[in-house]
């Protein structure tokens, strides 16, 4: 049977539309479809390097004030140049090379040939490529503290919209004891609070791999100062201080105590859990968002000219809450491989540890940021269909109520065991009106015509109001509120008034 690719050479597909030579490589879909622009750009080639350039800067002005022969005109020009990089000619060098930092080394120099003799002095690669790491991943962690606070934020004003809202509570995804709208979002919110806790948690304990030499050994530096171990450990602070890794109440350098040739790669496993924590929370509640969903009793944001299904025009799909899932799948995979790295790691270190790090960490981060993005705009014009929420509480709420209807009628004068048997056959009976049937519960009809149950039946609806039956679940949520989430987003006014730079790509 002929195929339409019988005649087309698949590794260069000739002749092509011009409109098509832009696009014959391959376009990473995290980054071209969900991408923020704010995470993309502390992710970026640009902070990179320039993070490596202020990283030599901090390295030979500490090593000045530790008297060594470096003048403050190598300085200044290092200064000058440290945002102008020329990307192609460190290609370039790097393909001479065959190595990325010294061809960002002899680009560097290229601009500021004064301290071409003094750049990275007694510096292994690490020394630039480690320390920079740590700083992407502390300034991707702050973003994504900020929109941890911005989410709760949105969370709180909907669950403080709908705190007392009766709705059916699920156990098994079975019917069971009411609770309230908002009490839910508060479940989704706890999770999100247990993440905020852990993501400040990472922050404050972040530290820079530092200035540790090729084996770790700082032996280069030993050997710059002449065998002064106090410079030495002098050099490590000022550099770690110059980067900002300061603790702010102690003021003691916060960097990793000992190291190898790199920092321990358990750290990035710690950071990618933080963010596959996220996940989690962000997958727990968009998957109760699509099944409810589905009970239509909650609806999603949905533009007025949003298609649905290509198919079925009358669709409204939960469209936002599946990519939040199917980017938190990936997410939470993450930190397992990053554990196998670091398990990996032999000695002092193996290179096994490159490649891999440059795609699941970049990725940890511009995923969950994308997942803020999109919990927050869910959140933020998230309906709820009350009389659809009310009629399904009014399906299930009889059979819940029989409870009381029997305390009731025992109080009165009824003998229990008598009246627990009436309800059961009612019981019994209305199910099968429902299941067998596919009619209304008719339980509480069946109650009000049988004298047994006389005593109630001129109260018969009171006793059956949904916001009896919610227990502490309004209190609870305003509490909640009040305790824990509102004092977070007062510590935290900072964060809730900066503008969020990108939208949602529906």
């Amino acid at each position: 049977m002929s195929s339409i690719f019988d005649d087309v050479d698949v590794s260069s597909f000739p002749p092509l539309n011009p409109s098509l030579m832009d696009h014959q490589r391959y376009e990473h879909p995290l980054v071209q479809r969900y991408a923020t622009k704010e995470m993309s750009s502390i992710l970026s080639p640009a902070m990179k390097f320039t993070t490596w350039r202020k990283l030599w800067l901090a390295l030979a002005s500490s090593q000045r004030e530790l008297g060594m022969q470096i003048s403050e005109e190598q300085l200044d020009q290092m200064k000058a140049h440290l945002y102008d990089v020329d990307f192609e000619k460190a290609d370039e060098y790097e393909r001479k090379f065959r190595h990325d930092v010294m061809g960002h080394v002899h680009a560097y120099g290229d601009v500021a040939p004064l301290a071409m003799p003094i750049l990275h002095l007694g510096a292994t690669s690490c020394y630039v490529g480690d320390n920079a790491d740590i700083i992407v991943m502390r300034e991707g962690l702050k973003l994504i503290k900020t929109k941890l606070v911005k989410t709760l934020d949105v969370l709180a004003k909907f669950a403080n919209r709908y705190k007392d809202v009766p709705t059916l509570g699920f156990t098994h995804y079975q019917p069971a004891q009411l609770t309230t709208v908002g009490k839910r979002a508060s479940l989704w919110m706890q999770d999100l609070l247990l993440d905020y806790d852990r993501v400040n948690h990472e922050l404050d304990n972040l530290v820079m791999r530092g200035v540790k030499g090729t084996t770790g050994t700082q032996a280069s530096f030993l050997e710059l100062f002449d065998g002064d171990h106090a410079k030495v450990k002098r050099l490590n602070e000022l550099v770690c201080a110059k980067m900002g890794f300061v603790d702010d109440t102690t003021g003691k350098i916060k960097c990793i105590a000992v190291s190898g040739q790199t920092y321990t790669r358990k750290i990035d496993y710690y950071v990618l859990s933080a963010l596959g924590g996220i996940a989690q929370s962000a997958y727990k509640m968009c998957g109760d968002i699509r099944l409810l969903a589905n009970l239509k009793e909650v609806e999603e944001p949905f533009e007025s000219n949003q298609v649905g299904s290509s198919a079925m025009p009358y669709k409204r799909n939960p469209m936002r809450s599946e990519r939040v899932c199917s980017l938190a799948r990936y997410v939470m995979s993450l930190p397992a491989n990053a554990a196998h790295t670091h398990a990996g790691q032999w000695f002092e270190r193996t290179l096994d540890d490159s490649a891999i790090r440059r795609i699941v960490i970049p990725e940890g981060f511009l995923a969950v940021d994308v997942i803020l993005n999109l919990l927050m705009n869910i959140g933020d014009g998230m309906v709820v269909w009350e009389k659809v929420v009310e009629r399904h509480v009014m399906e299930e709420l009889p059979f819940m109520a029989t409870e009381v209807i029997l305390m009731e009628c025992v109080k009165a004068g009824g003998d229990r065991q008598e009246l627990h048997e009436a309800i059961r056959v009612h019981s019994m009976a209305a199910g099968s009106v429902v299941k067998g049937q596919g009619k209304s519960n008719d339980l509480l009809e069946r109650i009000a015509s049988d004298p047994l149950f006389a005593a109630v039946h001129d109260r018969l609806h009171a006793l059956i109001d949904p916001r009896l039956f919610v227990g502490r679940a309004t209190e609870q949520t305003k509490e909640f509120l009040e305790e824990e989430v509102m004092p977070i987003l007062e510590r935290e006014k900072e964060a809730l008034d900066k503008a969020i730079v990108d939208g949602v790509n529906v």
